[in-house]
């Protein structure tokens, strides 16, 4: 199978040129541009950089499964003048999320895994406990749409159990295993009875490790065999291949940007997040199914856009169904009113309660690092906005100016 190529002129051409190449996975190529949506998102993306809420970005949108924007703006690294490129390596945050989750559903459809197996059926330790000091079952659906009660500690008090066992959100540098933070996290109170409340965690990075016990393998390898080599994905792994390509990363600050360094706390809201750039290299630092990819904007389109169109190679439509549907109800506010919440990402119930021009059923999220993305089946839509800086391009202003001007507004 052809995998996802960078270089957009060259996807045309090989395209062109190869018609009796056995069918590639479902994965946009360039068709000719979309002048007025061009114009809309420069302007944004200029004014973002120029006002300095932004360092660099890469965007990429398709509609159709043909690519009508894509753009590079800014810089990789600002310190060594290195412009942005599309093939830039981004570390995904929370955008391995998806990657994990399709994961864990095909191997539901390959019967390794069922989604009310209670997690104890692979981790037999790990039992957390309410306040009042019972233990509930925790099931693998739980886990999967973020509601058994777990939570995060970039969302809690310095105060909070998390943060006084010293539970990993996956992007830190905490030199423990995967292991010894699961084990952490068994030892927390959960914040709620598990199915009765959504809030967001660390439950993928549980799922890592039901993952490696149910199959005897290292997460990544499994990532690798279901996901990201049936789609041809190079980069898209949990470390950098390619150091060259890797962005630096920065946070919001006056009067511009500042640089990350290794476990700097950056405030959001009334918590922080702990954040270690160089973790994207380092080979030793455990496989966070949250948090812990790294790989390009094409990778995440490539995997958004299987998706969309149905789930082959990597899933039957069925699958894709079920992940695609709300799974915890729009009063959970996921991504604000009207989100809810499927296996990977939110989806959109009502749009007008949710203030957004969005179609019905549209998924999206985001991660720390500074992306943000959503997929809109209504309207045949996949936006992948990939930056180098936190949090603006996670949930900044940016992220809405881009989404009304995909919509014309």
């Amino acid at each position: 199978m052809r995998p996802w190529i960078s270089s957009l002129a060259l996807a045309v051409a090989l395209a062109a040129s190869t018609p009796s190449l056995a069918a590639p996975p479902p994965v946009p190529v360039a068709a000719a541009p979309d002048a007025a949506l061009a114009a809309r998102l420069d302007k944004v993306v200029d004014t973002a950089l120029a006002e300095q809420r932004l360092v660099g970005t890469v965007m990429l949108v398709a509609r159709d499964g043909r690519i009508v924007y894509h753009r590079a703006a800014g810089l990789a690294d600002r310190e060594a003048g290195r412009p942005m490129r599309e093939d830039a390596v981004f570390r995904y945050s929370s955008v391995t999320k998806p990657f994990v989750s399709v994961t864990v559903m095909k191997l539901v459809e390959d019967g390794v895994l069922k989604l009310d197996d209670p997690v104890t059926k692979w981790l037999p330790d790990f039992k957390p406990k309410l306040a009042d000091g019972t233990t509930p079952v925790i099931t693998i659906r739980q886990l999967l749409t973020h509601t058994s009660g777990l939570t995060y500690g970039l969302a809690e008090p310095a105060s909070h159990p998390y943060h006084t066992l010293g539970v990993s959100d996956g992007i830190d540098l905490s030199g423990i295993t995967l292991d010894e933070n699961v084990g952490r996290l068994s030892r927390a109170p959960l914040a709620f009875p598990p199915g009765s409340a959504w809030r967001y965690s660390v439950a993928i990075d549980v799922l890592g490790s039901v993952v490696e016990k149910a199959t005897g393998k290292p997460l990544p390898q499994v990532v690798a065999e279901t996901v990201t080599r049936p789609l041809g994905l190079t980069d898209a792994g949990f470390v950098a291949r390619d150091p060259a390509r890797l962005t630096a990363a920065y946070y919001n600050a006056q009067p511009a940007p500042k640089r990350m360094t290794d476990n700097l706390d950056v405030p959001l809201g009334p918590t922080a997040v702990r954040f270690a750039p160089s973790r994207a290299l380092d080979k030793t630092a455990f496989p966070s199914g949250g948090a812990g990819m790294v790989g390009t904007a094409g990778d995440v389109l490539a995997l958004l856009e299987t998706i969309r169109q149905g789930g082959a190679p990597i899933l039957k439509a069925s699958t894709v169904a079920e992940m695609t549907k709300d799974q915890v109800g729009s009063q959970a506010a996921t991504q604000g009113p009207g989100w809810g919440f499927g296996y990977g990402w939110a989806v959109l119930d009502d749009p007008a309660l949710g203030k957004t021009p969005q179609g019905v059923g549209t998924m999206a999220w985001g991660g720390v690092y500074g992306h943000n993305w959503f997929v809109d089946p209504q309207n045949r839509l996949t936006v992948v906005i990939m930056t180098n800086t936190a949090f603006e391009g996670m949930n900044g202003p940016f992220t809405k100016e881009v989404r009304d001007a995909v919509y014309g507004r």
